[in-house]
């Protein structure tokens, strides 16, 4: 019987879930064994999956899990390098030549090990299976006004957190941009999900967005646009022939840009299309400032969609659940596609 354990996540700021109790009791009556793990930051309570009659373990206790066993998570492991032995289903981030994602690819070699990262869970067609983009780019738009406000105060932007749902943080955004002109926004990726989300969140609080996708990209740049926008939202994945979009040269030059929100948050990839800066930001300090004369932040946190963990959670969960009705057999479909990523890269 196929077994999928589902793992309490360990990252700090991290209150998703990939898997709802409703999905989990869908799974069972496929027939798979679903373990859940209990997990003290989870937005979606545990009652739920103990009613969809899943089994219960303990906080963080995956690594004893029997071997053969599914690890589901979201983010990563413990950066503790002991080597991984089981499957594992989660954002890896190692395909890119980022740093940390050798080691992680290293753990799995010495522990014999497999990943399905989620991020390469792909159609025949190469299409992604699920993605949280839109609600990446709908939390990624508002840290990136959040910071815009706190520089007309004179501040650097705040601590962010999450919310209960997208309709407290409008509410918060509204009352931070009123007395304001609100600034305008390009958005590159418009037309795909990232983009969709950024530009809403945009429009709801009555910022003016410029919408650009591959038409207005085509020709490789460079972007002088960019500069001439107050708030630039990257919603581009970033993979070999990406055009750079904002160039070093972008800090000393005349620009009314003052914030970058890098949502698709790739600086340590050599693919990244914004160069200006080269580490992630935090929920504790979201705006990392790169240039003060004029004043330039660039903010790029890496799980944006756990602002709004409950309809982040149940919008993944949803586009996931077929493919994990699958996992009975991982010879075929998006789990073999996956391996064979995974065995390429590693």
């Amino acid at each position: 019987m196929t077994h999928l354990w589902v793992r309490a996540e360990q990252r700090e700021n991290e209150d998703r879930v990939g898997l709802t109790p409703e999905g989990a009791a869908e799974l069972k009556k496929a027939g798979l064994r679903v373990t859940v793990e209990k997990s003290s930051v989870r937005a979606i309570p545990l009652q739920g999956y103990i009613d969809a009659g899943c089994e219960i373990a303990p906080e963080n206790s995956w690594p004893t899990a029997p071997s053969d066993a599914i690890i589901f998570g979201l983010k990563e492991l413990p950066d503790d390098g002991t080597p991984v032995s089981h499957r594992h289903i989660m954002f890896g981030h190692a395909y890119k030549g980022q740093p940390s994602g050798r080691i992680l690819l290293d753990r799995f070699i010495a522990g014999g090990g497999t990943l399905y990262d989620l991020e390469y869970l792909v159609d025949m067609d190469g299409r992604r299976v699920a993605a949280f983009g839109y609600w990446a780019g709908f939390a990624g738009a508002a840290v990136s006004l959040k910071c815009w406000t706190a520089q007309q105060r004179g501040e650097a932007c705040a601590a962010v957190h999450s919310y209960a749902g997208k309709d407290a943080l409008l509410a918060e955004l509204g009352s931070e941009l009123r007395g304001f002109t609100p600034p305008v926004a390009l958005v590159i990726g418009a037309l795909g999900r990232v983009g969709t989300g950024a530009a809403d969140l945009c429009e709801a609080l009555g910022v003016y967005v410029t919408k650009w996708d591959m038409a207005e990209t085509a020709s490789g740049g460079p972007f002088p646009e960019v500069l001439d926008h107050e708030i630039f939202l990257n919603c581009i994945l970033a993979r070999p022939g990406t055009p750079v979009f904002v160039r070093e040269s972008a800090k000393t030059a005349p620009r009314k840009l003052s914030v970058i929100g890098d949502i698709s948050c790739d600086p340590d990839s050599g693919f990244s299309p914004i160069k200006v800066y080269d580490r992630t930001t935090t929920w504790e300090e979201p705006a990392l400032r790169v240039a003060t004369n004029p004043v330039l932040d660039v903010t790029a946190i890496d799980n944006l969609p756990s602002m709004l963990p409950v309809e982040s959670s149940m919008d993944y969960a949803s586009q996931l659940l077929p493919s994990l009705l699958t996992l009975t057999d991982l010879s075929t479909g998006v789990w073999a596609r996956a391996e064979t990523t995974f065995i390429t890269h590693k």
